[in-house]
């Protein structure tokens, strides 16, 4: 459920209320929202917030979420109470509203190994990779230096998760693991490592994660919101095969990032 027309302030009076976009850090919130109304029938309404016309800066926005970034929520039923930044959405909304902890812990040493995780992805993934999507496929000088930089860094990190994830089908919980907001956090950008430059058949751990989280219908639905996202993995294998033109445009690009490694004699390793 969305407004049509772009918002001007919060269309609800109860229940949650998220204000988002298709970004992996956006897909934190619409997940676990998707993934408690399956799980517990908790409704939630939307409304999208287009960051490419800065709808985020606008002062009503940054009233709930101050750095005027997305995404960020509001709980109506809890005196209009807001939260902002992924991760701490991810907490909140475990804390109120999963009661069986069907995607959270009780074991505190679980508890914590969950907010090491995301903290490890709020401090690491994201910043990296969110570098290495700028520098590998925005900037209009292609400068090789941060190029290989960050999408180094990015397939080092990649390792560290292929690592945990080696015997493991969740990043935490007892046995190989229980699907939480751990994983939840951290899918969002492994979601679109194809267009950071990352090639994700090179972590085979972590991509057959990556493919178990992706299955799920909850999972489906909460990266389809706002709209269908052309980045996803999912989307930019499927668009290499069906568009020639993407595919030459992709290549292109591979070849100057290979060639920013070579210069600069890069070396994968990980950790």
């Amino acid at each position: 459920m969305s407004s049509s027309d772009r918002p001007t302030g919060l269309i609800a009076k109860s229940g949650i209320e998220l204000l988002t976009w298709g970004t992996p850090n956006g897909h934190k919130a619409s997940i676990i929202l998707e993934e408690l109304k399956a799980a517990y029938g908790k409704d939630y309404v939307w409304q999208g917030i287009n960051i490419g016309e800065n709808v985020q800066k606008e002062p009503w926005y940054t009233k709930f979420s101050p750095n005027g970034r997305i995404p960020a929520i509001v709980d109506h039923d809890r005196n209009d109470f807001s939260v902002f930044e992924g991760a701490a959405i991810l907490a909140y909304l475990t804390r109120h509203y999963d009661p069986e902890h069907k995607f959270s812990f009780t074991d505190p040493d679980d508890l914590s190994r969950c907010e090491q995780w995301i903290s490890w992805q709020t401090g690491g993934l994201g910043p990296m990779q969110g570098q290495a999507n700028h520098f590998y496929r925005f900037t209009k000088e292609r400068i090789p230096y941060p190029t290989q930089r960050y999408v180094g860094e990015t397939e080092r990190l990649y390792g560290v998760l292929d690592h945990q994830l080696a015997d493991r089908e969740y990043l935490v919980g007892p046995g190989k693991g229980k699907y939480s907001i751990a994983d939840i956090a951290n899918f969002g950008w492994v979601n679109v490592a194809y267009f950071g430059g990352i090639d994700l058949s090179k972590f085979p751990n972590l991509e057959k994660w990556w493919k178990r989280v992706n299955d799920r219908p909850a999972v489906q639905k909460g990266t389809s919101i706002p709209t269908q996202s052309k980045i996803t993995n999912a989307a930019y294998l499927r668009r290499l095969k069906e568009e020639p033109e993407f595919k030459e445009n992709e290549d292109k690009l591979k070849e100057l990032g290979d060639k920013a490694k070579e210069q600069y004699n890069y070396k994968y390793a990980s950790p």
